[in-house]
Order: structure tokens, then sequence, then C-alpha cells
């Protein structure tokens, strides 16, 4: 079967994007929950052990608060409370932190730090998978067995307001609600007021049991203006006056009822030093929590620092101070200073309920359970607390009775953090099938691409893809049966779920087809390969081609890339990889003009090229011909350099000092935005500019930066898309300024701060308006087939108009990084590219590579928290789910979009041979493969490594959302390709 190089990769990279669709599958399982919240409610608590003597409890304890107050404050970070601006902004809350009647705790979140697996991790006990930081954006209803489902089972009511993901956890669990949406970011003040203003009218009522508020406008902030804004300290403030309401309420309630009512305050995660979270960094696992109670007893100068518990501790808490049953799945501690006031029997009691619970998790995931330290120290505990009840029942008051029970409540609490380690460790659980299967469609089609090189990149782009013959042979129906045989096998002896065996036996029939047609086709290339390299060996031809020093640096720097991925150090820091790339490929193309222009390789001396002899569009086209493809001829040997007498000045001296021109930038743009780990607390430019104090010079930057965006891009327009451009910048800009990030001239400061909806949309109209024209002046072309310039001209407004779309979803201080990254792209095209004439391959992965780089240049990082959330809301007045993700997506990979959609312009309008688009398509889709297919591999093998939610799972989204892209960039390729063809 005959294809075209560019229509053969972009096949394979839509089947490797089906198969790391399913390794993903496998590697983030979606939890299978055994039973849900309502049965097991009738299951009998464990009675309470005994030595000879009969113990009459064998109830859950009763309740130790009347009324729960949950004040939840999203993205609340440790220091927020106990820290400098606590004191400052949170005066009454300090107050009941270092002299009230309170418990103050860190209470440490496990990544993924991001909204619905905090939540479920505070009401389930347990640790929620990696995947939920996918679910986010849509959660489905809880299953597992949690704190809200057996409150609602025990007759209580409940009221919620705040964060609609409550609702959509737990349906029809709330006897009133009113949820908020909380990806709205740009909303940080009615997202709150709308929960506030129920406050004075339910405080009032007794109808109710436990009352949670979700507050959002804190996180908001963050994710807009990071955690220096001086909003922070507002929002601060307006949360401790909220909180004070609530408490001062409870305690006059408390005049009326028998027990005592309890107010936590907490937060689901923290805040990263950019204002983002998701990740693993201190400030973004390290929550507030406090427990306030007039139960918890405070001797004068007592002084009690904030102790660390983990996040999951808070369900067991909560469950004991309701009097419910403790979630089975739950993997927390009892918090034990909330019950150190009461009785030692009840301690115990509550200890050993605790402790039960584990253990029974345990047995249930850990077949040698019996060996486990935790179960054995449970048993010891067990004995000895039966022998404290035969003692107790005996004789209630004696020295060696209080002795014994200190003793047996130390051996309980180091059980119970021994069984909480010990089951955290087996959180990770892995569909191993779904990610074999995965793994080997992606290695066999990266195999295919690596072996089918040589007739890709041939001069005719098309090669013989081996798919035919494998069908109908016997090895081809051999590898059917045995991976029908393994399916079978796998899917009736595996104990946990698979995910290929829950899908109809159609799909997975397919899955298992497209498996061995290309594991045939990779053995048919392979022997096509040998055979061709016997016919070489006989006969070989003459040859002058040698591999350039360019060619070695790409090699070399693609393989250190890959290489680099095995150790968390370097993709944490990844963006230190892509900066010394670049930076050498700037050297080395330093290193190639200056010996073109002066020393041949011979050491005779060489003409320089000559940029002004080069086209500019349809300028320099062949008199009697039209600009086609075949202006520019690809092959080397082709290329007739000018002589440096030739150069005029100006032209001269920017081809010499092209190099040093992009390292230049690339320097800037390193100071801009400090990304990682290991440096990304510490200040930069980017902090500098955006912080109040600068409003100024930020405008200035964003001034000059829309001005070069301008004159940069326009050039290639049509009037109209020139006009259309401009009136876009001129929005963009008003945009800023309606939101409160620059200032007008004329303006002082920001008075009037809007969500800045109609200047936004007002700018969407334009991008949309030169878009539509790029459209349907590629249409056009494809009519009138002999209209090249048409093409051009249609191609580089869809450009443009991206160009547009991102100056609007960065932030303003980022604006200068889209500025430069067209500097760049211009001085490559003119100084670079044209005059050195590099083929089609050379010039695909220098784009990939800057395109890299400058994913990074924006701040972006191998974390989640990186990922900027309100650029997908810029223009929206609700949250819409699809608009909201796809702007989101776009803000973040602006970087490699924009470099790809370069690449296709410079091919298309200014290049080469009719085989480049085929031949840049190919090595585009073999480039962002090979780092694709190692990293699963390496995933795969790191599965159990000690950083393998916090850094590698992370990298491993961002990877598969890179090839999803990488496989859209590839259809457009083959698409411009056909069309040229047909020209």
């Amino acid at each position: 079967m005959r294809l075209g190089s560019g229509t053969f990769a972009a096949c394979c990279v839509v089947i490797e994007v089906l198969g790391v669709a399913l390794f993903l599958r496998g590697f983030f399982p979606v939890p299978v929950c055994p039973f849900s919240g309502t049965e097991h409610q009738t299951e009998s608590p464990a009675p309470e052990p005994s030595a000879g003597a009969i113990s009459n409890w064998t109830k859950l304890p009763p309740p130790l608060f009347s009324k729960v107050v949950i004040m939840l404050i999203d993205a609340l970070r440790d220091d927020f409370v106990f820290g400098s601006k606590g004191v400052k902004f949170m005066p009454y809350t300090t107050y009941l932190v270092e002299k009230g009647s309170s418990h103050s705790f860190v209470a440490e979140a496990k990544p993924p730090t991001v909204t619905m697996p905090r939540i479920k991790a505070l009401m389930t006990g347990s640790l929620p998978g990696f995947i939920d930081v996918v679910r986010n954006l849509n959660s489905p209803t809880l299953l597992e067995d949690n704190v809200i489902t057996r409150a609602k089972a025990a007759g209580k009511r409940i009221l919620f307001y705040g964060d609609e993901t409550w609702v959509k956890l737990f349906p029809k669990h709330f006897l009133e609600y009113d949820g908020t949406t909380s990806f709205f970011v740009s909303d940080y003040t009615e997202v709150d007021h709308n929960v506030t203003r129920h406050l004075d009218k339910v405080l009032k009522r007794r109808d109710w049991d436990v009352l949670i508020l979700h507050y959002l406008g804190l996180d908001h902030i963050g994710h807009v203006s990071g955690p220096s804004s001086p909003l922070i300290g507002r929002k601060l403030s307006e949360m401790d006056s909220v909180l004070m309401k609530i408490h001062t309420s409870l305690l006059s309630e408390e005049r009326e009822t028998l027990l005592p009512n309890l107010l936590v305050l907490c937060g689901d995660h923290g805040m990263s030093e950019a204002g983002g979270h998701g990740a693993s960094s201190v400030e973004e696992v390290n929550t507030a929590l406090i427990l306030i109670s007039s139960a918890f007893e405070r001797k004068p100068g007592d002084a009690r620092h904030p102790k660390y518990i983990q996040q999951t501790d808070l369900a067991a808490t909560l469950s004991i101070g309701l009097g419910l049953p403790i979630p089975r799945g739950s993997v927390g501690s009892l918090i034990f200073p909330v019950v150190e006031g009461k009785p030692m029997r009840e301690q115990l009691r509550f200890l050993h309920l605790n402790t039960v619970q584990l253990s029974k998790l345990l047995q249930e995931n850990v077949p040698s359970y019996r060996k486990e330290p935790g179960f054995e120290q449970f048993k010891v505990s067990e004995r000895l607390h039966g022998n404290w009840i035969r003692l107790y029942l005996e004789e209630n008051n004696s020295e060696v009775l209080f002795n014994l029970g200190s003793k047996v409540r130390r051996q309980y609490l180091g059980a119970l953090r021994t069984l909480s380690l010990s089951l955290s460790r087996q959180a990770a659980q892995y569909d191993v099938y779904s990610m074999a299967a995965g793994t080997v469609l992606v290695l066999e089609v990266v195999a295919l691409l690596l072996l089918c090189v040589p007739q890709a990149l041939s001069g005719k782009a098309e090669l013989d893809v081996p798919l035919l013959s494998p069908v109908s042979s016997l090895l081809f129906y051999l590898l059917l049966l045995a991976l029908a045989a393994l399916h079978v096998v796998v899917c009736t002896s595996s104990d946990s779920s698979c995910y290929l065996c829950s899908l109809p036996w159609l799909a997975a029939g397919g899955v298992m087809v497209l498996i061995s047609t290309l594991l045939c086709a990779v053995v048919s290339a392979l022997t096509g390969v040998f055979a061709a390299g016997r016919r070489l060996s006989k006969n070989p031809p003459p040859s002058n081609s040698r591999w350039s020093e360019l060619d070695l640096l790409i090699l070399s720097g693609t393989v250190g890339h890959v290489l680099s991925l095995g150790a968390s150090s370097f993709i944490e820091e990844e963006h230190q990889t892509w900066y010394f790339l670049v930076n050498t490929l700037c050297l080395a193309l330093c290193h190639e003009i200056y010996r073109n222009c002066f020393v041949g390789d011979d050491c005779a001396p060489q003409r320089c090229p000559h940029a002004g002899e080069e086209f500019d569009g349809v300028a320099a086209a062949p008199q009697g011909r039209s600009t086609g493809p075949d202006v520019w001829e690809l092959d080397r040997a082709s290329k007739h350099p000018s002589p440096l007498e030739a150069l005029r000045g100006p032209e001269r001296w920017m081809v010499l000092a092209s190099p040093w021109v992009i390292l230049s930038c690339c320097r800037l743009l390193r100071s801009l935005n400090q990304t990682g780990v290991q440096w990304a607390h510490r200040p930069d430019l980017g902090h500098w500019l955006t912080s109040s104090d600068h409003k100024a010079e930020l405008s200035v930057l964003a001034t000059v930066s829309l001005i070069m965006i301008f004159v940069l891009v326009q050039k290639r327009c049509s009037l109209a898309s020139k006009v259309a451009m401009a009136f876009g910048l001129l929005g963009i800009y008003c945009y800023r300024v309606a939101i409160g990030n620059l200032l007008f001239p004329w303006q002082q400061n920001n008075k009037d701060i809007s969500k800045g909806i109609t200047e936004a949309r007002f700018v969407y109209v334009f991008v949309l308006g030169i878009l539509f024209t790029g459209t349907k002046d590629l249409l056009k072309s494809q009519i009138a087939a002999d209209d090249f310039t048409v093409k051009t001209v249609g191609l580089w407004e869809i450009y443009s108009g991206s160009v547009l779309l991102a100056a609007l979803l960065l932030r303003p201080h980022n604006l200068p990084v889209l500025a430069l990254s067209l500097v760049i792209q211009t001085v490559m095209t003119h100084f670079v590219w044209r005059p050195l004439r590099h083929d089609a391959a050379e010039v695909t992965v220098m784009h990939y590579w800057f395109g890299q780089a400058f994913f990074y240049f924006q701040g972006n990082s191998n974390s989640i928290a990186t990922v900027d959330i309100s650029a997908g809301f810029v223009g929206l007045d609700a949250y819409v789910e699809i608009p909201a993700v796809l702007l989101t997506a776009f803000a973040t990979y602006t970087g490699p979009v924009l470099w790809a959609g370069h690449l296709v312009n410079f091919l298309a309008s200014e290049a080469s041979s009719s085989s480049a688009l085929s031949h840049a398509c190919f090595c585009y889709a073999l480039i962002c493969s090979i780092p694709v297919s190692a990293y699963i591999v390496l995933v795969t093998s790191l599965r159990y490594h000690l950083f393998i939610w916090s850094v590698f799972s992370p990298k491993l989204l961002y990877e598969g959302m890179h090839l999803l892209i990488t496989a859209a960039v590839c259809v457009f390729f083959t698409a411009m390709d056909q069309s040229s063809t047909k020209s």
C-alpha cells in the first residue's frame, strides 16, 4: 500500500494517541468501589475488648458534639493563618489559635492538590487516585463510604453552601444547598457573598446538625494575582469576620444544649508562589486546620504550636465526633487531642474502633497482613486493652489502672500510625493489562516510524506501507489467535478489574487486530531494511552525503532529552534542558554561518549566502512561472550561495548577528519567569512587573509588546485583517485595563475594576473575523488551484488570528514572550533558514525545539500548579466547560502551537519542493513520538517510585496532551500537503 510520508505519519500519530489513551486508562484507573456508602450501615461495631470479664459496651459511643460547622476556605495555605498574614489580617483566628479553646494543625494534603480529590480525602479518609485531577473538571457522584453518607443515614440534617463540587459528589444528601461554580476564577467576590448571605438566617435556625461552607474567593485571587496580591489580605480579613460570626453564634447556642459544638476551619489545599496548585510543593500541600470547641480545655499560658497531621485524619475525627462509624476506606487516624479530655475508657474505646477499622482495611488489601508490624501492634494493644477493661471493672480508681491505661493508649497510637502508613503505601493499584496493550501499540508505531525513515525522507516522500501482505500472512492470524487466548485467560483469571476486559468483544478485538497488524508491518519493514542493506553492501552507491554538525546536534539532543526523563530532578527542571538545547543550537548555527561566510570545509574561502537574493513571498518568483512549491529546492547539492562581497551592509551584518540576537532574546525570556521546582520561589522579572507598585512599567512594556506583535504579524495579512488585528490588539489593552492589570496614560489608579467581559468579547469578534478570512482564502485557493498567493495569505491569517488569541489569553507580563517569539521567527526566517537553505527535517526539528522552549518561557512547568486556569474564563460570565477547557489548553500550549503554525506557513509559502510538507509532517511526528514512547516505558518501570504521583504522573499527562496536539498538527500538515499536491 503506497502512501505519502505525511499521510502515513498522521495515521501513525492517531494510532499512537489511542495507545497512549489506553495506557493512561490503565495507569490511572477509575476507582472501582465494591460497596456504596449505604451498604454496611447495619454492620455492628467492634465490641470493646475483654479478658475474662464481660463488657456491655458493644455499641458506638454517643456523639461528642451537638452541631458541627465545617468552614472550608479553598487554598488556605498554612502560613496564611499561622504566619505573618494571619497575625495581620486574621486577628480573631489568631486569638483562638494562641489563647482560645482550639487545637491547631498543619494538615498535609497528598498530590494531586486540586479541589475534588481533596474533598474526597476529607470526607472518605482515603487517598484519591491521580486521575482525579482530570475528573476534577466534572466531578461524578462519590460512591465510596464517606462521612456525609453516614451522617445522612444516621438522620443528621446537613446544609451546604459554596463550591458546587460538593453537590456533584453528594447529590440528594443535603437538606438545603446553594452551589456556586468553582472554575470561574475571575470572580472572587460574588462567589463568597453567595455563601455568606445565608449565614444570618441559618445560624438562627435549629433544624440542622451539620453545616458545610466552602469559600472559593481566596483560591480565585491566587489564580489571578498570586499569593502576594493585596487582595489576599482583604479576603483573609473577610474570612476572619465570617469565622467570628459563626463562632460567637455557636457559643451563644451552647447555653441551650447539653453537648458543645464544633467549628472546623480548614483548607483543601495550599497555594504555590505562582498562585496555582496541583503539585507537591510545600506551599501546595500544607494547609491550615483548626478545631474550635468549648470542649477543648486550655490552661492559662498553655502555648500550643501547630502539629503536623495528615489531611485524611479529619474523616475519622468527624465520624467519632458525630457518633458515626468511620468510613471503611479511610486510612486516617483519629486526631487524638479532640478526645484527650474524655475519661480513659472512652479514649481507649475511640482508639480501638479506629484501629479495628484500619486493620480490616489492611486485611482486605494486603494478603500477608499478619506480618505487617502495624497489625502485630494492634493485636498487642487489643490484649492490653482487654486487661485494662478487666482491671477497670474490678477497681475503678487506682494508680495501676491509670498507668496501664496510659500504656494502652500509647500502644494504640503507635499502631494507628503504623497501620495508616502501611495502607497509604498500598494506594497505587494499576491495570497492568491495559498498560501493556497501550505500551505495545505505542512502541509498534515508533518502531514503524523509525524503520520507514529512509523511504519517508526520500525525494518522492512516498513509501510502501506493508499492511496488506502481513494481514494475509500466517503470522498475523497466529498473533491474533495468541492475543485472543491471552485476553480470555487474563479476563477470566484476574482478580482486579481490567478496562480491556470491560470493553465489548468487538472493541477489544479491534485492539488485538491493530496490535497484530502493526507487529506484522514492523516485521515486514524490518525484513525490507535488512534486504536493502544486503543489496547496498554488494553494490555500494557513490555518496557524498555526510552528517553535518547540526545533524549530530539534533540527534544527540533528542537522545539526551529522552535519557534525562529517567530522573525526577530532570523532569522537575526540564526547562533547563530545553534552554540548553536552544542555546547550543544557536551556537551551532553561528558556527555554520561563519564557516559558510569565511572558511569552507576544505579550509578554502567559501562564499557566503546572500539573504537579499532570496524571495519574499512572491516577489522573487522566476519570470514566467507561478510561485509554487517548487521554487525552493531542498536538495543541499543545489545550493548556490552568493559571494560575500555581494552582501549589502545591513543584510551582511544581520546574517552574522542573527544567532546572537536570538541568544539575547532567549536570555531575556529566561529572566521573565522562574519555573520548575528548585528556583520557582525566587523573584524574577515577572514578579516585579506584576506587583502593584510597578503597574505603570508593566503598562509600558505591554504597549511596546502589542505594537511589536502588530508590526511583525500584519505585513503578510490582507487589509481587512490588518485593521482587525489593530483593533483586536487595542481591545486587548482595554481588557487588561478593565480588569486592573494595566493603566491608561491618563489614569492614576484602577478605581473601577470589572471582569472585562465586553472588552474580551470585542477581541473575540476580531479573532473570529481573521480566522474566517484566512479559512475563506484557503478554500478559495482549493477552487483556484493555481492561485498560490491566496493560499499563503490565508495560512498566515489563520496564524495571525491564533497570535491575537494568544495575546488575549496570556498574562500581560507574558506579552513580551509572544513578541520575542515572533522576533525570533522573523530573524530565523530571513537570516538563517533562507540563506542557509536548511532542509525540511532540520527546520522542523528547530521549530519543535523552540516550541518546547517557549512552553517553559511563558512560565509553564511539569507541575499542574503552573496551569493558568484563569485563561479559560476570559470573556465568559459563567462556567462553560468546553470553551473553558479549550481556551485553557491553548493558553498553556501557546508556544508549541504557534511554532507549529509558523512551520506550516514557512514550508507552504516560502519553502520547498512538493515533498517538504510531507517530510516536515513525518519528522514532527517522529520527534514527538520518541519521547512519549520512552517515557511510557520509563513510567511503567518506575510505577512504584517514591515520586511517581508528584513528579512522573503530571509529566505523563503533559506528554499525553502534547501528543494530542501533535496529532492535530500532523492532520493539518497532511491537509496542506494534499492541497499542494493538487495545485
